[in-house]
């Protein structure tokens, strides 16, 4: 019974630190700044190179 309830134990502060992780990113909205930041960083790779324009 007792290594239920530690397994049980466990089980809880994981499920509490995942949905408290995800309230902290909902919160201050990271996930649109991690990926506004990954966007500069994608578009200042892609305007380095040539474009060879042909018309």
């Amino acid at each position: 019974m007792e290594k239920i309830l530690k397994i049980l134990w466990t089980l809880i502060k994981v499920f509490v630190i995942a949905v408290a992780v995800l309230f902290v990113v909902y919160f201050w909205n990271l996930d649109q700044k991690v990926l506004g930041w990954a966007y500069k960083q994608v578009n200042a790779m892609f305007d380095r190179k040539k474009v060879n324009q042909v018309f």
